[in-house]
C-alpha cells in the first residue's frame, strides 16, 4: 500500500508555531483523510525548525467507488400525465443521469423521485493534489507574514516541497505572486553540518534520510537525546540537570540535531540567591542549570551554594566540534548576566525591604485605582477582614497585617525592574536580608501562589490572608468598574483570581463566608471610589455570578464531580441555594466530594430513589425550603394510613440529624438517616397502606405535601435531589 510524504521547507520557524502546527496536523488530517474515503494505517507528523512535514502510510491505491441514493421531488411534481416536467428534467441534469433513470418510491411523505449513482473513485494522486495545498495553507500561527510580493500567508517563507507517493514526485505547487515553490524529492539537510541538497528516493526513507544528513526530523527523537546527553554531561560534574517542561519542548523545536554542551561560570555568583540564576538561566539563556546531586530546594535560602553547581548544560544546533568555543562563548554571555544580578542584589540588599514602600506611590496598579501603594493599604483592609471571620489569633494578626504591608515592595527594586518573573521571590529574600520573620517573608513568595492551574498553593497562615486579600481586591475593583471578562478577554486574569480564591479556601481547609465577605468589600470599594462605583448591589450580584461560574467549573473540570450532582450542590436555577454554597465553598466541595462518593459506592440510587419523588410532588404545596421540624405542619388526627404514622416517625428522626448537618457540616449521618427513611417513604407512596398524595380533602392534602416537603428539605441540608438526574 503506497506512503505519502509531505515535507514544506522553510526559513526558521518559531519554535511555538512548529509545536502548534505538529498538533494541528495531527489533529485534523485523520479527518480529513476520511472524509476524501482515504484509509491510512499511520499517520506520523513531524517538525523542525527549518521543516513541518508528515509521512501517511497504508494508503489505497484510489478512492473506493461509491453508491449513493439522491432523493428527488414528490412524484407528482416530476411527471404531469404520464410526462416528465421541468422539475424532473432539472434534476436529471443536476446529478447527471437520465430521466429513464428514475425509480418511484413510496416514503412516509409519500411518492418520491429517487435516482441512484455510482461514483467512481478517484486516484491517489489525483486527490492527494487536491488535498495537499489547503494542508498547508489552513495552518494557522501568531503573526504570519507575506513575502516577495505574492499574498500567500505563512510563519515564514517557504523554500521547498517535496511531495512524493513512495518513489514518485506528486506534481505540486504553490504561487505567491510573482514566485512558484513547485515539489521534488530534494530536501535540506542540516544547515552546517550537511549544507548540501538531499535527495529522498522514496517516502519510506525519509526518517532515515535526513539523519544521514543530520536533521533528526521526529521531535521525539530529539527530546530522548538532549534528555540523555544532558543527563550524562550533569553527571559527570556530579549533579542532576533540571529540565523544566517549557524551556525542554522550546530547545526540541529550535534544534535539528541537539548536542548537548557543559558550560560554566563563577562560583561567586552562588552568592546569589538559586532563583537568581536559574531564571537567568532558563528564561534569558535558554541554558538548563544542575543542581548538586544531593541538594535540597529550600525557598527560605538567600544564596545558592547549598543547592546549584557552578555549571549548566547549553543545547548546540552546531557542530559537535565545536562544543569548546560554544561553551567559552555561553560562558561570557552568563557572566554578564549573572554580573548584572549580582549588583542588583547587592544594592537592593543595603536598604531595608520596608523603605521601598514609598516608591510605590509612583507604580501605577490601574489607571483609575491609582498606584500600588494604595492596593496595599486595601490588601490590608481586606486581610483583616479575613482575619475577623476566622477569628485569628492577635499574633498571628501582626505577621499578616506585616506580610500584607511589605507583599508588594520588591516590584521597585532593581532586581525585579530588570527581571520581572522574580517579583514575589525577591520580596521574600529581601525579608530574610531584612530580618523580618519567617512567617512574613514566605507569605511574600506565596501570596503570588496559585500563579496557573495546578500550580503550587500557599501552604501558611499568613500566606493564604495575604493571597486571598489580594486576589479579592483585584476582583471587586476591576469589577467595580466595569471590566468583566468577556468571552476569551480577561486582561485582568479575573478567572485566575477567582479560582485561586476556591482552590486557596479548599486547599487550607478554611471555612469562609464568601458572600459576606464580598458585600464588605465592596461597600469599602464604593466608599474609596465614590466618582467610579456604580449600583452597589449590582457590583455584587455580578461577583456573585463569577464566583457561581467558577465554582461550577472548577467542581466538574478540577475535581471530577458529575454535572448532575454539581447542578444539585449549587441549586438548579435556585438562586438562594447557589448563594449557600458560595458563602462556604469549602462546604460546597465536600458536599459534592460526598455524592460523587455516595454515586461510586451505589448509595445514592437509594438516596434518589427515597427523595426524588418527595421533592417532585412537594413542589405542589406552598411549604418553604427551609424548615425542617415537623411540629405543628403535620397533624396526626389526619392520617388515615399507617404509612403516614411511619413517614412522620421517620421525619421526627431525621429532624436532629438534618440540624447536626447544618451546624457541623458532618453530612454521613443525614445520609445513613435518609437511608433508614426509605422503607417508610416506600410505603407511603407504594402498597397495601399507600396513600393519595392528592387527596380530594384539602386539608389531608396539604398535611401529606407537608410530609414530603419536610422530606425534600430535610434532604436538602445535603443537596438538591432535584437536579440529580437517575441512572447518571
Amino acid at each position: 500500500m503506497p506512503a505519502f510524504l509531505l515535507e514544506v521547507g522553510t526559513e526558521e520557524l518559531p519554535a511555538s508555531f512548529v509545536a502548534a502546527a505538529i498538533a494541528q496536523w495531527q489533529n485534523w488530517l485523520p479527518t480529513r483523510l476520511a472524509e476524501a474515503q482515504l484509509t491510512t494505517t499511520q499517520i506520523s507528523v513531524y517538525g523542525t525548525p527549518r521543516r513541518l512535514a508528515v509521512l501517511i502510510e497504508g494508503l489505497p491505491d484510489r478512492q473506493p467507488d461509491r453508491e449513493e441514493e439522491v432523493k428527488g421531488p414528490p412524484a407528482s411534481a416530476a411527471f404531469k400525465d404520464g410526462e416528465p416536467t421541468p422539475a424532473a428534467i432539472g434534476f436529471a441534469r443536476k446529478q447527471g443521469v437520465e430521466v429513464s433513470d428514475f425509480t418511484v418510491r413510496e416514503t412516509d411523505k409519500g411518492a418520491f423521485v429517487f435516482v441512484q449513482k455510482r461514483e467512481v473513485g478517484q486516484p491517489l494522486a489525483d486527490v492527494l493534489q487536491s488535498l495537499v495545498p489547503s494542508w498547508i495553507q489552513d495552518l494557522e500561527g501568531k503573526r504570519f507574514m507575506r513575502w516577495g510580493d505574492g499574498d500567500l500567508r505563512f510563519s515564514r517563507p517557504i523554500r521547498w516541497l517535496v511531495a512524493l507517493i513512495d518513489d514518485q514526485v506528486l506534481p505540486l505547487e504553490l504561487t505567491s505572486g510573482g514566485s512558484t515553490v513547485q515539489s521534488d524529492r530534494l530536501s535540506r539537510g542540516h544547515r552546517v553540518l550537511h549544507p548540501e541538497p538531499v535527495a529522498i528516493a522514496q517516502a519510506s526513507d525519509y526518517l532515515a534520510t535526513l539523519e544521514a544528513a543530520s536533521v533528526l526530523v521526529d521531535p521525539a527523537q530529539r527530546q530522548a537525546k538532549i534528555e540523555a546527553q544532558t543527563a550524562a554531561i550533569a553527571s559527570k560534574v556530579g549533579g542532576q540537570a533540571e529540565l523544566p517542561e517549557d524551556l525542554l519542548a522550546e530547545v526540541v523545536h529550535l534544534t535539528e540535531w541537539p548536542t548537548a554542551v557543559l558550560g560554566q561560570f563563577e562560583e561567586r555568583f552562588l552568592s546569589l540567591p538559586a532563583e537568581v540564576s536559574t531564571m537567568v538561566m532558563t528564561s534569558h539563556q535558554r541554558y538548563f542549570p544542575i543542581y548538586q546531586a544531593t541538594a535540597q530546594r529550600d525557598p527560605a535560602a538567600i544564596d545558592a551554594r547549598s543547592e546549584l553547581l557552578p555549571c549548566f548544560v547549553t543545547i548546540s544546533n552546531g557542530d559537535p566540534a565545536a562544543s569548546e568555543t560554544i561553551a567559552a562563548g555561553n560562558a561570557r554571555v552568563i557572566r554578564a548576566r549573572l554580573a548584572d544580578g549580582e549588583y542588583f542584589y547587592r544594592t537592593d540588599s543595603k536598604q531595608p525591604l520596608e523603605s521601598f514602600l514609598s516608591q510605590l506611590e509612583a507604580v501605577t496598579f490601574q489607571e483609575q485605582l491609582g498606584s500600588v501603594r494604595s492596593k496595599v493599604d486595601r490588601i490590608g483592609a481586606i486581610a483583616h477582614r479575613l482575619c475577623d471571620q476566622l477569628s485569628i489569633h492577635s499574633s498571628d494578626r501582626l505577621l499578616v497585617s506585616r506580610a500584607a504591608q511589605l507583599c508588594k515592595a520588591d516590584l521597585v527594586s532593581q532586581m525585579v525592574y530588570e527581571f520581572p518573573e522574580l517579583q514575589g521571590v525577591m520580596g521574600e529574600k529581601y525579608a530574610r536580608v531584612s530580618q523580618e520573620p519567617d512567617a512574613v517573608a514566605t507569605a511574600i513568595r506565596e501570596h503570588y501562589l496559585p500563579k496557573g492551574a495546578g500550580d503550587q498553593l500557599p501552604q501558611t497562615l499568613t500566606g493564604r490572608m495575604v493571597a486571598l486579600a489580594d486576589r479579592l481586591d483585584t476582583l471587586v475593583c476591576i469589577f467595580g468598574l466595569g471590566l468583566l471578562p468577556s468571552g476569551s478577554s480577561d486582561p485582568f486574569a479575573l478567572r485566575r483570581a477567582a479560582n485561586g480564591v476556591l482552590n486557596i479556601l479548599w486547599d487550607g481547609q478554611l471555612r469562609l463566608d464568601l458572600t459576606a465577605l464580598i458585600q464588605g468589600i465592596a461597600a469599602d470599594f464604593h466608599h474609596a471610589f465614590p466618582k467610579l462605583a456604580g449600583n452597589a448591589e449590582t457590583l455584587i450580584q455580578q461577583l456573585t455570578d463569577f464566583f457561581g461560574q467558577r465554582l461550577r467549573t472548577l467542581l466538574q473540570d478540577e475535581q471530577g464531580i458529575d454535572y448532575d450532582l454539581v447542578n444539585a450542590v449549587l441549586g438548579d436555577g435556585d438562586a438562594n441555594y447557589l448563594l449557600r454554597a458560595i458563602a462556604d465553598p469549602l462546604d460546597a466541595l465536600n458536599r459534592a466530594k460526598l455524592l460523587q462518593t455516595l454515586r461510586q459506592d451505589g448509595r445514592l440510587v437509594a438516596l434518589y430513589e427515597t427523595v426524588n419523588r418527595a421533592t417532585r410532588l412537594a413542589s405542589k404545596g406552598d411549604l418553604d425550603t427551609a424548615t425542617l421540624d415537623p411540629t405543628g405542619l403535620v397533624n396526626a388526627d389526619l392520617f388515615q394510613q399507617p404509612s403516614e404514622a411511619a413517614f412522620l416517625s421517620a421525619l421526627t428522626t431525621l429532624q436532629p440529624l438534618a440540624t447536626a448537618a447544618q451546624a457541623s457540616q458532618a453530612y454521613e449521618p443525614l445520609v445513613e438517616g435518609l437511608l433508614t427513611a426509605a422503607p417508610a417513604v416506600q410505603s407511603f407512596f407504594d402498597g397495601d397502606t399507600s396513600v393519595l398524595v392528592m387527596d380530594p380533602d384539602p386539608a389531608i392534602q396539604q398535611n401529606r405535601l407537608n410530609l414530603l416537603g419536610l422530606l425534600r428539605n430535610q434532604a436538602r441540608v445535603l443537596a438538591d435531589f432535584g437536579a440529580i438526574v437517575k441512572g447518571e
